[in-house]
């Protein structure tokens, strides 16, 4: 970051840098990003509680055998809700596996607005970070939580924590953030977008728990996606035709079903004006959703939004013939791709769009 222009908002005190650079351009060792745990104390309001299962074998029978770098981007405990003890000693079985990626140097972690509180942690097992930046020859990737283009988590998170832990925990209510809503979600991505383009790195974030792929949400990808399929369609064959009709149908589904679930305008604004986007921002998503969990995969000079559900749970776009669906053996989890592209092809997008 030496020499990058700092008028966002956005700052950084402690950044680790993953070294070593593949030949073909991209990492060394493959690497993926998840964010947004949540850890709690295994009782009912634990967000973690419903996929902590999935999370814990993809992690450990997935991601580390095949000798993969794990990336905890924030939030990964849910320390304005509950004590680090009580956390520690529901999600035991989970710890373990993350000392299995620490003893073997492949474990990076970045702090979050829920877990900023770890620094405080006596004998906490980790190195903590503001960001963690991937060095390759293509272009850097700079990975954060995302709070800090917020001021009212980088000023007013202690206040935010005591309503948790006193008035919404006690009530049994999940959690609660304005990461959440729509209006926060568009400001901390235009910020994280702006920064992006200022230090002329890739931002890969957490935080607003909305996955993003070259920093296209679902709801763009979907407009972006039936527009591809318009164009497709008068010079298809006939039973081509059939299926582009068909993907059409249900991508508008799924896109109202999008703008009923949002209701707000907000989600109908763009990120990037008139102009058109620059795939500068990434976001991992979170893995406390209510049908599976999302990730963002390094691997070589691919770079991938990866999407993991249990059987008979996971979305129903997964299930439309258009993905390739990976079973891991022996369990009832599957891996989808839902998007991926090559660091020298989104290199050149920002070039030539920046």
């Amino acid at each position: 970051m030496t020499g990058a222009k700092q008028q966002s908002r956005i700052r950084f005190s402690r950044i680790a840098e993953i070294e070593g650079e593949h030949a073909g351009g991209g990492a060394t060792h493959p690497i993926v990003i998840m964010s947004d745990f949540h850890m709690g104390n295994g009782g009912r309001s634990d967000d973690l509680l419903r996929n902590g299962l999935l999370v814990r074998d993809i992690l450990q029978q997935y991601y580390y055998p095949r000798g993969w770098l794990l990336i905890l981007n924030g939030d990964i405990e849910e320390l304005q809700r509950y004590p680090y003890g009580n956390i520690r000693r529901a999600w035991e079985g989970l710890y373990e596996i993350f000392d299995a990626y620490h003893e073997k140097g492949r474990l990076f972690k970045t702090i979050g607005n829920h877990d900023e509180d770890l620094e405080y942690v006596h004998l906490y097992p980790y190195p903590l970070y503001d960001a963690i930046q991937i060095k390759t020859a293509t272009i850097p990737l700079l990975v954060y939580h995302g709070h800090q283009a917020s001021k009212v988590y980088t000023q007013y998170n202690r206040f935010i924590r005591l309503s948790l832990r006193y008035f919404f925990k006690p009530l049994g209510i999940r959690n609660i953030s304005s990461a959440r809503s729509p209006r926060h979600r568009f400001f901390v991505e235009k910020e994280a977008y702006r920064f992006s383009l200022e230090n002329n790195v890739i931002s890969v974030i957490g935080h607003t728990h909305r996955p993003l792929f070259e920093s296209l949400g679902r709801f763009d990808y979907i407009k972006f996606e039936i527009e591809r399929l318009i164009r497709e369609y008068p010079t298809a064959p006939g039973p081509e035709k059939e299926r582009i009709a068909e993907e059409v149908r249900m991508l508008r589904e799924e896109l109202s079903k999008l703008k009923r679930s949002e209701r707000r305008t907000s989600i109908q604004q763009s990120l990037y004006g008139d102009e058109l986007p620059v795939p500068c921002l990434f976001n991992s998503g979170s893995v406390i959703g209510k049908k599976g969990i999302y990730g963002i995969e390094l691997e070589g000079n691919t770079i991938r939004l990866v999407y993991w559900f249990t059987e008979g749970q996971g979305k129903r776009f997964v299930h439309r013939g258009t993905y390739a669906i990976e079973v891991l053996e022996g369990t009832p989890h599957r891996r989808v791709v839902l998007n991926q592209d090559r660091l020298e092809y989104v290199r050149a997008k920002i070039e030539l769009l920046g």
